[in-house]
């Protein structure tokens, strides 16, 4: 079963430098028993993250549709 769990800061949502996604997948789970817990954490952003953020993103629009 593939599994895809989305990062962000966890202060700041709208930091791209932490946006992540962890994928990874269970060959053989979940049995039809069986239930799959999965957790995604970081200790830091990513290295080469996009520049800028959301609410940049957000002011500029704004003055586009303005």
């Amino acid at each position: 079963t593939p599994i895809m769990i989305p990062l962000m800061d966890k202060n700041d949502e709208g930091r791209r430098s932490h946006y992540l996604t962890v994928h990874f997948q269970i060959g053989d789970a979940p049995a039809p028993d069986e239930l799959v817990v999965a957790l995604g954490a970081s200790i830091g952003g990513r290295p080469h993250h996009r520049i800028g953020d959301r609410y940049q993103d957000l002011k500029e629009l704004g003055d586009l549709h303005g």
